[in-house]
């Protein structure tokens, strides 16, 4: 299988964040460590309208080859308020980053009507975290929300435009990319250029018949605020606002010519398939951890007929 690329541009203003400094537990792999864990938001335009998230899950002050990580100090920096946010400080105090990151999911077992529901959520994952150099943004204000990736597509639809809500004709494509380790990660993204939707719609890819390519485009992570007037008999009219939060990765160009697909160079079937238990393996852990949890939290509630003897499970 070919080395899967997998990579997310961010750079803009600090918006805000929600850094935590915590240290790992005594059953950890390594206990006492202190590492920063939490999301920062990127305000990647100078209207400060388009924030994109990047959430990191564990970082460590000293890397696995033993230096000192350029993106804990950063972050560190964040947390020490020695960099300033949007929010707390104001666009002109705001630390300028730039962070290359990856498209990952944030999944979860949810609790919908009595069933337990996969939840799985992409955002940007980890990365590599700096001030930007001589305080310059890139000009180009598209080019500061990018994303480029290797996708296995096995499904199209075109979504007619919905003018009530505002919404132009779109095409979502399914499919799945990858991340550092080779593991799949089941996704959707979306066409908005007429001709880029003809052009995923006439692959014809299915689950049976999957299109193996490189894709690229922009990260959208607004609010959407819409005024509605309505006129008085007198006086002043009536404003009301409503808002809406509008996410979504768009892809704005392809390879010209996909991968070949089973193949060595790229990716065989066979290897597909193992990737595709491997999953299917990891869920099975998520759904028993959910399980494991909700038992506990049940069994902490419930009215016991003699003193246990056992330990608690928290």
């Amino acid at each position: 299988m070919k080395k899967m690329i997998n990579a997310t541009h961010i750079e803009g203003l600090l918006y805000q964040h929600n850094l935590e400094l915590k240290t790992t537990g005594e059953k950890s792999k390594n206990p006492g460590t202190q590492y920063i864990t939490g999301t920062v938001d990127i305000a990647t335009d100078n209207a400060c309208t388009n924030i994109v998230p990047v959430h990191f899950t564990y970082v460590t002050a000293v890397t696995s080859t033993g230096k000192t990580s350029d993106t804990y100090v950063t972050l560190k920096n964040i947390i020490d308020k020695i960099y300033g946010t949007v929010m707390a400080d104001g666009a002109d105090k705001a630390v300028k980053l730039r962070i290359d990151s990856a498209i990952g999911l944030n999944e979860f077992y949810s609790d919908r009507n009595g069933t337990d529901e996969l939840v799985s959520v992409k955002r940007n994952e980890g990365g590599f975290i700096h001030v930007v150099a001589n305080n310059d943004l890139n000009p180009d204000e598209n080019a500061r929300n990018t994303f480029k990736c290797d996708m296995i597509i096995t499904g199209f639809t075109r979504k007619e435009p919905d003018e009530e809500r505002g919404l132009p004709e779109k095409g979502i494509i399914k499919g799945c990319v990858f991340n550092f380790r080779g593991e799949m990660l089941p996704v959707e993204f979306s066409a908005l250029n007429e001709n880029a939707i003809n052009y995923f719609e006439s692959l014809e890819a299915t689950s049976t018949n999957p299109v193996f390519t490189q894709v690229w485009g922009r990260q959208i992570s607004e609010t959407v605020v819409k005024k509605t007037v309505t006129e008085s008999a007198f006086g002043e009219a009536s404003v009301t606002e409503t808002r809406s939060n509008k996410k979504d990765f768009i892809i704005t160009g392809a390879a010209r010519d996909p991968y070949v697909w089973d193949d060595e160079g790229s990716i065989t079937a066979q290897e597909f398939k193992e990737i595709i238990a491997k999953r299917e393996v990891a869920l099975a852990a998520l759904k028993q951890q959910r399980d494991e949890y909700r038992a506990s939290k049940n069994n902490a509630i419930t009215p016991a007929a003699a003193p246990a003897t056992g330990g608690f499970k928290f």
